[in-house]
């Protein structure tokens, strides 16, 4: 069940907002202020103030043939495994790559991290994406559930 509300906006800013729905596919106003509200609150939960649990991707291109530039990022992930979930590797011609990393934990430490590895000498347009994540009220960080629920992998 939803919850109705009103809002009251000048005949420009309304105009505005139904270009910006137009162009990001949405199909009513409603979707696009669930949405702008959704990122608003991700942005606070990300915050240095509330530093909540967290997943990231952080992505980046460097040269492999950068002095032992490979091995020190590898050092990097161990050192902090506890963050890093997995790591995607592809090569892009004889000399760049692309790593994605999935990581989780405190935004707060995501976030260092992810400024460590773009930092590094021979890396190339780094980019992190953080999403919050909701804790249950009754579970720990880091504890599992009991209750089986299917992921659709087709088991």
């Amino acid at each position: 069940m939803s919850e109705r509300f009103t809002v009251s906006v000048e005949p420009s800013l309304a105009q505005d907002f139904d270009a910006f729905i137009k162009r990001k596919g949405y199909s009513n106003r409603s979707e696009a202020v669930r949405d702008l509200i959704r990122g608003a609150l991700a942005k606070e939960q990300l915050s240095p103030e509330q530093d909540g649990p967290c997943v990231g991707v952080l992505s980046y291109m460097y040269d492999h043939h950068e002095r032992e530039l490979s091995k020190r990022l590898t050092q990097t992930h161990h050192a902090h495994y506890n963050l890093t979930v997995t790591t995607l590797h592809m090569h892009l011609d004889h000399d760049m790559c692309v790593e994605s990393v999935l990581l989780k934990g405190h935004a707060s430490d995501v976030q260092a991290f992810a400024e460590s590895v773009v930092a590094r000498p021979g890396i190339r347009h780094g980019q992190l994406h953080r999403i919050p994540l909701e804790q249950a009220p009754d579970r720990a960080p880091g504890t599992t559930h009991s209750h089986h629920h299917e992921h659709g992998h087709g088991d």
